[in-house]
């Protein structure tokens, strides 16, 4: 004997906005294109929006009375979806460069880091640079906090100091924010 096969749950899309008789207040700011704008009760607010053949959407939930706007749903959504498309292309991601220092960096090798990191800045990245202790180095914390506050005066006429130099473990970091970000091209 075969078993009934089962269906699998139906999704149910949860949408963003409350739309027409999903709206629980009692009377609603009205706004929208060819509507007097006003407070009004939310029957005749509803009636409004299917006189014009449109949605009733309420953009504002929290304000007193909330707000709804007399819309093409779909559309909304649409024009929803694409100011947040156009909001994340715009936002510029934050790149976070690393230099190493061991607590007994020489000076080469620290003019050799101090200018990597002038470069990043430049390019308008964060730069983190950390002194790694390893072993029986951790005696040595003054060093690395020498080290790295040399490293932010050699620093400071290209970024400024996000966090001071702290020990998380055997590690010592140092953050570092560019002054002027130039725009990538």
């Amino acid at each position: 004997m075969a078993l009934p096969q089962r269906r699998p749950p139906r999704r149910v899309v949860e949408e963003p906005y409350k739309v027409n008789e999903r709206i629980l207040a009692r009377e609603v700011r009205v706004v929208g294109e060819n509507v007097e704008q006003g407070i009004y009760d939310i029957n005749k607010a509803q009636a409004m929006a299917r006189a014009q053949a449109l949605d009733l959407v309420e953009v504002s939930p929290n304000a007193v009375p909330p707000v709804c706007r007399i819309v093409d749903y779909s559309k909304f959504k649409y024009e929803q979806k694409k100011k947040q498309k156009e909001i994340k292309a715009n936002a510029t991601k934050v790149v976070i460069k690393e230099i190493r220092f061991g607590p007994n960096t020489d000076d080469h090798d620290f003019d050799f880091k101090l200018k990597h990191a002038i470069n990043f800045l430049k390019e308008g990245a964060k730069v983190r640079a950390y002194v790694q202790f390893v072993g029986r180095a951790i005696v040595f914390k003054d060093r690395g906090t020498q080290l790295l506050d040399r490293f932010a005066k050699g620093l400071e006429e290209y970024g400024k100091v996000e966090s001071e130099p702290k020990l998380e473990g055997k590690r010592m970091t140092l953050f570092l924010a560019p002054k002027v970000v130039s725009p990538k091209k």
